[in-house]
């Protein structure tokens, strides 16, 4: 399964945080880092998804 969040957190990282954290503070941070670079979005999902 963490295959497919990574994959989707590749493709829209605020999605791949979504599904691993939820609506929570995680995910407004990642909103936040897409939205100012896509790299740093990408960078903060992968490492959410790993975490666990």
């Amino acid at each position: 399964m963490d295959v497919i969040r990574i994959i989707i957190a590749i493709l829209l990282p605020p999605l791949g945080v979504f599904l691993q954290e939820g609506l929570g503070k995680h995910f407004w941070i990642n909103v936040l880092l897409t939205i100012l670079g896509y790299i740093p979005g990408i960078v903060h999902a992968i490492w959410i998804i790993l975490k666990r």
